[in-house]
């Protein structure tokens, strides 16, 4: 009896490890919670401005939705932006290029910095994570 259940309780933590990896793989909002991190560095934010001009990606820059610039990352891309300082955290689209400014790896929208606290300051250090929504 013991030797069968040596056998037996491998294989069924094997099978229900098994079971939530595809539970994840199938459920788009789990999937949209993987991430991968790319980035870390200091980030800005729009100024209100800049509102209705128009971002690299053709839309209009909108201070209060949640979107970014980054330098390389595709558009459309979301990315999850995390205070070094607070652990707070926000999902943003990168719709323009940018940030200009030396040092800088992403310029967030205001509404993002709201946020995660950085609206006061005008920048924070942050961890970027790439969602992949596969």
């Amino acid at each position: 009896m013991r030797a069968f259940s040596a056998v037996l309780i491998p294989l069924l933590l094997t099978v229900s490890a098994a079971a939530q990896e595809a539970e994840v793989l199938d459920d788009p909002i789990a999937a949209v919670d993987q991430d991968t991190e790319i980035d870390g560095g200091m980030a800005s934010y729009y100024g209100d401005e800049l509102a209705g001009n128009r971002t690299a990606s053709g839309e209009r820059f909108n201070p209060d939705e949640l979107t970014a610039a980054h330098r390389t990352l595709p558009f459309g891309s979301m990315v999850r932006v995390t205070n070094t300082v607070n652990g707070d955290s926000v999902i943003v689209r990168i719709n323009d290029r940018g940030p200009f400014s030396r040092g800088r790896v992403i310029d967030i929208s205001h509404a993002a910095a709201r946020q995660i606290g950085m609206h006061r300051s005008g920048t924070a250090r942050v961890k970027l994570a790439l969602l992949n929504a596969d």
